[in-house]
């Protein structure tokens, strides 16, 4: 860490961030313990700030030079106007940075709202089948008629009316995904392809999420199929996981697309980032650390004397085994040297073609 870092801890529920200025100072929103009450921007001890937790490091692909950072930060000093949404400890380290006012934790919260948002927008649909059809209500030819109602829409019967009606909230879920997950130059370019994946998968979720919601109803219930008879069949047994009928059921396979849209897409953000920051062995990532740590080591004199020959494969799969030969290699040399000093002077003319000179 160094002054003009964007730092942060982890803390039950949230993080809390900061920005590390010159002698070992945050500054950051800090007030009373436990809650932000009157909180303030202060200077405070690492140690502080921290409070026995781990202190890490955000990256980032654009940002201000350290000076301007913590100048930026040290400007705001004694200014209050703490808001979870709209200006939280996130936002202020965020915005010293790269004069951005964002939190992540912000955008992680309207991902979560996108899944409430929308199960209401699919309790409206399925007051849409309650009134579109011949026959009104929430009983069963009520729904199988409003169902039928929409479907018609795009010219097809009660399946292709719960595909419409998840439509609405799936895609409104997979549009808030997208906010959400929005583009953002100044992050690194791992954060940058992680979001590019979620909001990629929001949209995939809509559709997969419509798909495995018709593939339910139509094996669900007693009477497979996508028949009249079948579709109620489905819808009630759906509903019944929920202690409900078939008005219930509607209501589960409508929401299933927003609810696919918004975890799949998250879920596949928060995966990508995982494999991001913990690659797999033999990944570009390691494949460039071992190439580094080959030539490190084939160049050392250490390597030159002992006929080490270090490739990229080996040093992807056997890292550990090649860290321990230089010094167990060294010991056996020593040992020999000791033991008969002709025989070591020879060996070391065979090892380094330097006739026997250390």
């Amino acid at each position: 860490m160094a002054a003009g870092d964007h730092v942060f801890v982890r803390r039950p529920g949230y993080t809390h961030h900061g920005v590390e200025v010159n002698d070992g100072m945050v500054v950051h929103f800090s007030g009373t313990p436990g809650s932000k009450r009157g909180a303030s921007i202060r200077r405070e001890p690492l140690e502080t700030f921290s409070k026995d937790a781990t202190v890490q490091v955000t990256d980032y692909g654009e940002r201000f030079d350290p000076a301007e950072v913590v100048e930026r930060a040290e400007s705001k000093l004694g200014q209050s106007g703490y808001n979870l949404y709209g200006n939280n400890c996130e936002h202020f380290a965020r915005w010293c940075v790269t004069g951005d006012h964002k939190s992540r934790q912000v955008n992680g919260f309207k991902a979560t709202g996108a899944v409430g948002g929308s199960t209401a927008t699919a309790a409206g649909g399925v007051g849409v089948v309650s009134a579109a059809g011949v026959t009104t209500g929430l009983s069963g030819p009520g729904i199988m008629s409003g169902l039928a109602a929409s479907g018609a829409v795009v010219g097809s019967g009660a399946v292709g009316g719960l595909v419409v009606l998840g439509l609405v909230p799936g895609v409104t879920s997979a549009l808030v995904m997208n906010v959400a997950l929005r583009d953002d130059k100044a992050l690194p370019s791992s954060e940058r392809s992680a979001r590019r994946v979620g909001r990629k998968a929001s949209v995939a979720g809509v559709a997969g999420g419509s798909m495995a919601g018709v593939a339910a109803v139509s094996s669900a219930g007693s009477v497979a199929g996508l028949s009249a008879a079948g579709i109620s069949s489905g819808l009630a047994t759906i509903g019944g996981t929920i202690g409900g009928g078939m008005a219930a059921g509607s209501f589960v396979v409508i929401a299933v697309p927003a609810v696919a849209a918004a975890g799949v897409g998250y879920g596949a953000y928060r995966l990508t980032r995982f494999v991001a920051a913990h690659p797999p062995s033999g990944s570009p990532q390691v494949s460039k650390a071992a190439t580094r740590l080959r030539r490190s080591v084939a160049g050392s004199e250490v390597a030159k004397r002992l006929r080490i020959k270090v490739t990229d494969s080996e040093l992807t799969h056997r890292l550990r085994d090649s860290a321990a030969e230089v010094p167990r290699r060294m010991t056996e040399l020593r040992s020999r040297r000791h033991a008969d000093p002709d025989s070591a002077s020879a060996n070391g003319t065979d090892a380094g073609g330097n006739g026997g000179r250390h």
